[in-house]
């Protein structure tokens, strides 16, 4: 069983993906914003975290950066999950150190 961090500030979303990870039988978290973001990967460190770019507060090209530069967490996979689809976001994506990057609707 995987720990599963979700970062997405929409609320259906956040129930679809929950659907689909739990019922895989993953352990996840689910936050709304990027700063509660980084305090939840900081205390839970997950597995994996997928992460949306238009977030309140921090963006997700943010919390990523954090996340990446950091040594204690730049072994976490992230996989930016997000409506923003131009090549621009998707290297700024890769540039913050996201490994995959996949556009909503999927």
């Amino acid at each position: 069983m995987s720990r599963i961090l979700v970062v997405d500030d929409e609320e259906e979303m956040l129930k679809s993906i929950k659907l689909t990870l739990e019922g895989l039988g993953h352990e996840c978290q689910y936050v709304s914003d990027g700063l509660r973001a980084l305090e939840t990967a900081r205390r839970w460190e997950p597995d994996l975290i997928i992460l949306d770019v238009m977030l309140p507060g921090l963006d997700g090209f943010q919390v990523s950066r954090y996340l990446k530069f950091d040594s204690k967490f730049r072994h976490i996979p992230i996989v930016m999950l997000t409506a923003k689809s131009d090549d621009r976001d998707k290297s700024l994506g890769f540039e913050a150190g996201t490994n995959e990057y996949l556009t909503k609707p999927f």
